[in-house]
């Protein structure tokens, strides 16, 4: 996979992260698991996210600029098939010039299917004329997320840091150069849940998965929730790879000095021992790791999965581009949001 016409410049198996930054490293040197301190975008105590790193008060002071808070975006207005705005769900209409969708890989597609573009026999269902006839919300990718946890013991029941170190590592059917599973130590844990009042959370997730997903229309109504279904596991190789992620986060449980600070595993819990009451568990806790992806994918113009060009171009329409995390071709194995701001500059750079 190549992002050649998205960034000027070959990107080519973008979907692989591999462990070092280091020219010299032999292929074989990115086969083998690799520990590392949790980095975030943290500053004074502040997670900062784009709102803040870019609109500073020197952009916010443009003329040429307006936020608006609050404002809920029901559909893009087309005349013909161009886009000129947008209308908020209060029914007030924004013209433009052109019109660029960022909600996310829930809303950009759900915005785009009360809007026309999407599945034709869903959109007919809801009542909704079809401007372009398109697999909006068919490709939803996301990291399925494990949390074995630990009640630590009362003389180390700190919940601090939120965040401290990372395993990267393969799965016995990664391919090469793949890392396609990670471990991260945690606190992100409620402490009442524990015994002892304080927890550890070893989060395992296959950073890989191959299992789509996706995404509908409840209904007509902006204000009502999208039918957003993970389908987590449906290929079964993200399953197996689930259970080696959980396996060496438990033998990480048992091995000191982790093991000298933790009172009990509270899950999957001592009585889970063998595969078969693994694999139930995991299936019955596995959650989504806030990292939604591709439900309104890029492609070339024979894909046929494909929503947006290489510049987030809805097909089939003029004016209108999207440009978030839900036009990744396929999921990153990484958390997206590093990803998802290359795109932005990326695009914004040739529009």
């Amino acid at each position: 996979m190549c992002l050649r016409d998205a960034v000027g410049a070959p990107i080519c198996n973008w979907h692989r992260i591999l462990r070092r930054n280091d020219a010299r490293a032999s292929p074989s040197a990115h086969s083998c698991p690799v520990g590392a301190k949790s980095t975030l975008n943290v500053v004074d105590g502040k997670r900062i996210n784009t709102g803040m790193a870019y609109l500073t008060e020197d952009v916010r002071r443009r003329p040429n600029l307006t936020i608006s808070g609050g404002v809920e975006v029901d559909s893009v207005v087309f005349q013909g098939r161009r886009a000129t705005g947008v209308r908020l769900v209060g029914g007030e209409t924004i013209a433009a010039g052109q019109v660029i969708l960022s909600a996310g890989a829930y809303g950009s597609p759900a915005i785009l299917m009360r809007s026309g573009i999407g599945p034709s026999s869903h959109l007919k269902e809801l009542g909704i004329p079809v401007i372009v006839e398109a697999p909006v919300g068919q490709r939803l990718k996301e990291h399925p997320f494990y949390y074995n946890v630990y009640a630590l013991k009362p003389e180390a029941r700190s919940m601090t840091p939120v965040a401290g170190a990372i395993i990267w590592t393969r799965s016995s059917a990664a391919g090469a150069d793949e890392l396609d599973l990670h471990i991260s130590g945690t606190h992100i844990f409620d402490p009442a849940q524990s015994p002892t009042g304080g927890a550890i959370v070893l989060a395992c997730s296959v950073t890989l998965p191959k299992s789509r997903g996706s995404i509908r229309l409840a209904s007509r109504d902006p204000r009502a929730m999208p039918l957003i279904r993970f389908n987590f596991f449906e290929d079964r190789s993200d399953l197996r790879r689930m259970m080696e992620a959980v396996r060496l986060s438990r033998k990480i449980g048992r091995t000191a000095p982790f093991s000298d600070v933790v009172e009990l595993e509270m899950t999957p819990g001592k009585d889970v021992q063998d595969d078969a009451a693994l694999e139930k568990v995991i299936i019955a806790q596995v959650d989504g790791y806030s990292h939604p992806t591709s439900s309104v994918p890029m492609g070339g113009p024979n894909d046929p999965g494909a929503v947006v060009d290489a510049g987030g171009a809805v097909r089939g329409v003029a004016g209108l581009h999207v440009v978030d995390a839900s036009i990744m071709p396929d999921i990153i194995s990484a958390p997206t949001n590093v990803t998802t701001i290359m795109i932005a500059e990326a695009i914004s750079r040739k529009l």
